[in-house]
């Protein structure tokens, strides 16, 4: 009779021992597919430093916070190197995509227009949306035409009946600069000559 009670007794603590490792396989287990990339992690709270090449994400899901390692920063997000951890840094501009700096965004999101690293829901006054680009682009105002030159042939201001006459506008240093779309600069018409050239030329 003791010797059934024994192996009675065996066969319940091997199926507990055996329950026990599994659920510990199964956490560790659990645990290794949320701390990939880590060099230290906790249970809780997932990766808390990541190898050298990789950025710590950390999001909050209410009270809680959760980091894990990435190779690159999601949309939203810049990556900032530092001496002892690599960090995704949020863009403070939800309307941001992806961002350079923390104000600087590059990419906005859709129904956003992007103009000076800031997301605006309509083009600033002074600008226009850019066709196939979710961006604003500053509009050219040229200053007024100047008076048409002297009529000319080959830089000559006689000897031919017809010449060439133009005239310019002057557009603003900055949208020069910013290679904004500007209209014509320069214009140019058929003009009648209205001298003959001294010697019969």
């Amino acid at each position: 009779m003791q010797w059934i009670i024994f192996m009675l007794l065996l066969f319940i603590s091997s199926m507990e021992m055996l329950t026990q490792n599994r659920w510990k396989k199964q956490a560790s287990a659990s645990l290794l597919e949320n701390c990939t990339g880590c060099v230290l992690c906790s249970e809780d709270n997932g990766c808390i430093t990541c190898h050298h090449r990789l950025f710590l994400l950390i999001w909050r899901d209410g009270i809680r916070q959760y980091g894990m390692c990435v190779h690159t920063c999601p949309p939203g997000y810049f990556g900032v190197r530092g001496l002892e951890v690599n960090r995704c840094t949020k863009c403070r501009s939800p309307s941001c995509e992806s961002c350079f700096s923390r104000d600087f965004c590059m990419k906005c999101k859709d129904k956003f227009y992007l103009y000076k690293g800031q997301c605006f829901r309509q083009c600033p006054p002074g600008t226009a949306a850019q066709p196939g680009a979710r961006e604003c682009q500053e509009t050219c105002e040229p200053g007024p035409w100047s008076e048409w030159s002297a009529c000319t042939h080959e830089s000559r201001t006689c000897g031919c009946k017809w010449g060439v006459e133009t005239r310019v506008r002057e557009v603003p240093k900055a949208a020069r600069e910013e290679s904004t779309a500007c209209p014509a600069r320069l214009e140019t018409r058929r003009c009648r000559m209205k001298k003959h050239c001294p010697g019969g030329e």
